[in-house]
């Protein structure tokens, strides 16, 4: 092929916008406050700005089609067909794609997991027999016509056809339009490669008589342990694609770790360019691939997943070192920008220290700038970039605030005194006896729905417009409301409902020391739900307890026993911007230490029963498994850092959500939590035969319906839920619970549903009975 060669780039940007535009027109429109029309209008406006910032910054090629209204997962499954006939009745495009990822009152969504080892949730793919693949290319020849219309470099962006299929899960014919249908199925996904071949061809066909001279191909699930057959199928795939010369150029884009088997198997196919996490893999592996000599290589050293400022001097080198391996070279980001936030201007609040160690998107593209001009015309043309560079590092590494000594000693000799609590089942008769709750108790994850009295109470706040006694009061009356809401509803174990709270990671950063909070760092998580991971840059300590006040205050409006609610040191590791200085670890374990702290003050001021959520666990699993095992050890062992300092009366729940645990169920076993709530409805019970392949003997609650969709679940659906998770655990270990926290979803929709809850509970006691 005859595309001219590009030499500055990203992998992918954002599209939520930078104050979170689409989310607010998109939840508009769910709510019927605006139209497609207007909908419409903000994603287009959104595009267009990004691209031209892009263009304007100095790139020279700028990715398109990354934008999404909900998942690119999901864009993927509708480009190509694939979406469950389930949604066919529903006539128009957009509401449809919406039913996918949400659901509706008579449609479940899509199961929803997570992007490889990120916090970003993804929509799976449900591959039947009843799906045939056909291409739908609308929306990517839509948004190249739109980059074209505004004379862009622009280089079209799809998901692959392997990863697309590896990400997939096979299910079984369809029938049931509330979604049973989705059950497993034997049959491999892959074992349809060949069907999906063609469309590739034909897409960039399409792409090049649109005026397409380049199309990004993104394979991260290359990243990972493939089989054989997967290779082959890479082999094979490839050869095909771009055995076709009426086509654009092609650049097959891996990230989140090293290519390794895959790399020659790409480099031996036709594809004119491999775009690279140079970040997360070693450089060194491409002098030993000879067919990359004549390949153009996009070389991601520019981080797109954390935060720190990229030392230029070592990105300039492993540049330079590449030259002599490579056809050509151009220089990117590790991977797309959507895990980092829009830009550094917004955080007036960061002192001038802390801010110079830092780069958010618009400094990564200006880092990519610059080391692609000091590569083409000399580290000189661009010296002061160079020097700041350098002096960020020289301040961060000489800061007194990245070591704490005190709290490194204590931790070792915690450690060293051993992470253990007495035998489950003699924890569990103790705690039976001092909780006196029925079979099958009911409770919720956490969070109740944040109404607009919180939000205005909060904004008010931080404009000193109340003062804290004030906002303290009005929390209190909000957990008294939730409190009266779930003794009415007959709930068994409360919770406070986590009104003063605005993030289950943000909200304990904010009183640990070694975190800062930005003011508008905001990243999507999935779909419209975004979040600010806090900046985790020095050694962490609890100055004072974080919890305890507002759980006690509930527990004094009840007789019930009422959680205490923390969050677990691996998620808080997991989504925050984490120190890069040291192992994670070790930062783990320091955040451990100060949850252990928490829970030994919950459990003076008399809370029985505490719940250190972990649905981070899985989502750090290392994507190869060589390096499972070590990560699996330090996971587990910060978990039990954090919970072994109480009483074998007081009982810890620990609680997952949105992965696929089968990877790590040992691990879940090893928690040794007296009670683990787990996501299950989206994946309809799958995870108890996984747990009781293992032996599983605590007690657990599987969660009996999805809040992440709008669906209100029946009585009926519940029922059915519970009788099948007693086919896997007994009444005596099994709970009864909604699959995640209930922040997200409307008062009036949580009461229906948990009234539901309750009431096919009752149901199921008086079979049991």
């Amino acid at each position: 092929m005859t595309a001219e060669l590009f030499t500055t780039t990203i992998t992918g940007a954002a599209r939520i916008g930078p104050n979170r535009e689409l989310k607010r027109a998109t939840e508009s429109y769910w709510a019927g406050r605006i139209d497609r029309s207007e909908l419409d209008k903000v994603a287009a406006g959104l595009r267009r700005d990004t691209w031209t910032a892009l263009s304007m910054a100095g790139l020279d090629s700028v990715p398109v089609n990354t934008f999404s209204y909900y998942d690119q997962v999901l864009d993927t499954a509708e480009l190509l067909g694939a979406l469950p006939k389930r949604y066919a009745g529903i006539d128009d495009d957009l509401d449809r794609y919406f039913a996918a990822a949400r659901g509706t009152s008579n449609v479940a969504p899509l199961e929803m997991t997570k992007w490889f080892d990120t916090n970003y949730h993804y929509l799976v793919p449900e591959i039947s027999d009843e799906i045939s693949f056909t291409l739908h290319p609308q929306k990517v020849l839509s948004e190249l016509e739109e980059a074209r219309a505004q004379r862009l470099p622009a280089r079209p962006v799809v998901i692959g056809p392997i990863t697309f299929l590896l990400l997939s899960k096979a299910t079984v014919g369809a029938a049931d339009p509330t979604g049973d249908e989705a059950q497993r199925s034997s049959t491999n996904p892959m074992s349809r490669i060949d069907e999906l071949t063609p469309l590739y061809v034909d897409l960039l066909g399409k792409l090049k008589e649109a005026g397409a001279s380049w199309v990004q191909i993104d394979e991260p699930a290359l990243c990972t342990d493939l089989s054989p057959e997967v290779l082959a199928a890479v082999s094979r795939v490839y050869k095909a694609i771009a055995a076709d010369y009426s086509r654009p150029a092609i650049m097959v884009t891996s990230y989140f770790g090293d290519l390794r088997e895959a790399l020659p198997v790409l480099a031996k196919t036709s594809v004119e360019a491999l775009g690279l996490d140079l970040v997360s893999a070693d450089p060194d592996a491409i002098a030993a691939v000879p067919e990359l000599r004549t390949k153009h290589v996009v070389a991601g050293v520019v981080d797109g997943r954390n935060i720190w400022r990229t030392d230029l001097d070592k990105a300039l080198a492993t540049l330079g070192t590449l030259l002599g391996s490579v056809g050509s070279l151009a220089v990117s980001t590790s991977c797309s920008t959507l895990h980092v936030p829009y830009s550094l201007d917004p955080e007036d609040e960061l002192d001038e220290e802390l801010r110079s160690w830092l780069a958010f998107a618009a400094e990564k593209v200006a880092e990519v700038v610059t080391l692609s001009r000091a590569l083409r015309h000399g580290r000189d043309t661009v010296r002061d970039a160079f020097a700041a560079s350098a002096a960020a590092r020289a301040s961060r590494e000489a800061d007194p605030r990245l070591r704490n000594n005190d709290i490194r000693a204590r931790l070792s000799s915690v450690l060293s005194g051993g992470l253990t609590r007495g035998p489950a089942a003699e924890r569990l008769i103790e705690q039976t006896e001092r909780l006196g709750l029925p079979a099958l108790p009911t409770t919720t994850i956490g969070s109740y729905p944040q109404t607009s009295a919180i939000r205005v109470a909060r904004a008010q706040r931080r404009s000193g417009e109340i003062d804290n006694a004030e906002y303290e009061r009005r929390m209190q009356s909000e957990i008294a409301n939730v409190i009266t809401l779930q003794e009415e509803l007959g709930l068994d174990v409360l919770v406070h409902g986590e009104p003063e709270r605005n993030d289950m990671v943000q909200y304990f950063a904010e009183q640990l020391d070694g975190f800062f909070a930005t003011a508008n760092g905001w990243v999507q998580s999935y779909g419209t739900r975004c979040v600010r991971p806090p900046i985790l840059y020095g050694d962490v300590a609890r100055p004072t307890p974080m919890t305890v006040d507002w759980i006690t205050y509930a527990q004094s409006l009840t007789s019930k026993p009422v959680k205490g609610m923390l969050t677990g040191p691996v998620t808080i590791l997991a989504w925050s911007f984490v120190r890069d200085d040291q192992p994670l670890a070790e930062t783990a374990n320091q955040i451990a230490l100060a949850i252990r702290d928490e829970t030994v003050d919950l459990q003076s001021a008399g809370v029985a029963i505490i719940q250190v959520d972990e649905p981070a666990l899985r989502e750090l699993l290392p994507l190869r498994a060589s390096d499972k095992t070590e990560y699996l050890a330090w996971a587990v062992g910060a978990f039990r850092l954090s919970t072994s300092g109480v009483a074998d009366s007081t009982q810890i729940h620990t609680h997952l959500c949105y992965s696929e645990f089968g990877e790590v169920i040992g691990a879940i076993a090893d928690l040794d939590a007296d009670v683990t709530s787990i996501e299950a409805a989206r994946s309809h019970m799958e995870v108890l035969e996984d747990l009781n392949g293992i032996g599983f003997s605590n007690s657990v609650g599987p969660g009996v319906y999805d809040i992440h969709s709008p669906r209100v679940p029946s009585t009926g659906e519940i029922i059915e839920s519970l009788r099948s998770a007693l086919e896997a655990v007994p009444a005596q270990r099994l709970w009864v619970n909604p699959d995640c926290g209930l922040k997200t979803r409307g008062q009036a929709e949580v009461k229906e549903s948990l009234q539901n809850l309750v009431a096919a509970t009752a149901a199921v006691r008086a079979e049991l009975a």
